[in-house]
């Protein structure tokens, strides 16, 4: 189980996060949803320690995960894979390398300088591949794919950490609707097959409610709703991404950026 006691951070003069109280289940697909600068990024990287509170803390399992320094910090960034917006791959080296990677935490000083891989880390990276359905371009280069390609690569180097936990920072924001709904097909298929939790920034309200069983919602650095799809009323709405400089209510934006067509997948809970 993971808490957030009150977790807060400020940049300067400006709140982002805001006492912050959350509890999450082992094998939850939770979405977070909310206005751009709403704090959404800033609260997973507080919890992944990319960033450093400034107040609060984050309890994983009864670990204090704000006092932990040095291998133990590691570990648990390790255990907690992060995938942004923009991939963070290595041009320059080939799909099955970048994947590969994932592995460093459990590497000696010695194999990571000399890029020292195991026959049975390569077996595992190309497995991890196959099952996200881009083994064909494991030799290519990272800055030869696509951007959905390129996510998936980024899926499959967070699998090589064998995390408990994945957090996604708009995994699907620069993505066309296609490829969004592979990309979050397989997010889903992952936390389902393996009860790996999935916290996710969504800018696309549609996709939050078709792929997660819970939504939290930020406006302004504040927790304003923690609850099921279905209890996102427009009220709720309202109180999450607010009001237009004209006094209308986001409706339209709401709808502009919902992704067409979106299908859960069939995999069993």
């Amino acid at each position: 189980m993971l808490e957030l006691v009150q977790l807060s951070r400020r940049f300067g003069d400006k709140l982002a996060v805001a006492g912050a109280n959350l509890t999450f289940a082992r094998g939850e697909m939770v979405g977070i949803i909310g206005r751009s600068g709403a704090g959404k990024s800033t609260l997973l990287r507080l919890i992944n320690r990319l960033i450093e509170p400034s107040d609060g803390r984050v309890i994983a399992d009864g670990t204090d995960v704000t006092a932990l320094r040095g291998r133990e910090l590691r570990a648990w960034r390790a255990r907690t894979a992060m995938i942004f917006q923009q991939f963070n791959l290595v041009n320059r080296l080939d799909v099955l390398t970048n994947v590969l990677c994932g592995r460093l935490y459990h590497m000696s000083t010695a194999r990571v300088l000399f890029k020292v891989f195991t026959p049975a880390e390569r077996a595992m990276a190309v497995h991890v591949l196959d099952r996200l359905g881009i083994t064909d371009i494991a030799m290519n280069r990272a800055d030869a794919l696509s951007g959905g390609q390129q996510q998936r690569v980024a899926i499959a180097r967070a699998l090589m950490q064998e995390p408990a936990m994945i957090l996604a920072d708009e995994p699907i924001a620069s993505l066309d609707p296609m490829n969004a709904k592979i990309v979050m097909d397989a997010l889903l298929d992952i936390n389902q097959r393996e009860g790996i939790t999935v916290l996710t920034n969504l800018h696309t309200l549609d996709t939050a409610r078709t792929y997660c069983q819970r939504i939290i919602g930020m406006s302004a650095g504040l927790i304003v709703f923690d609850g099921k799809p279905e209890a996102l009323t427009d009220a709720v709405l309202r109180s999450i991404y607010g009001q237009s400089g004209d006094g209308q209510a986001v409706d339209e934006q709401l709808t502009s950026t919902s992704l067409p067509m979106l299908a859960r997948p069939a995999v069993a809970r």
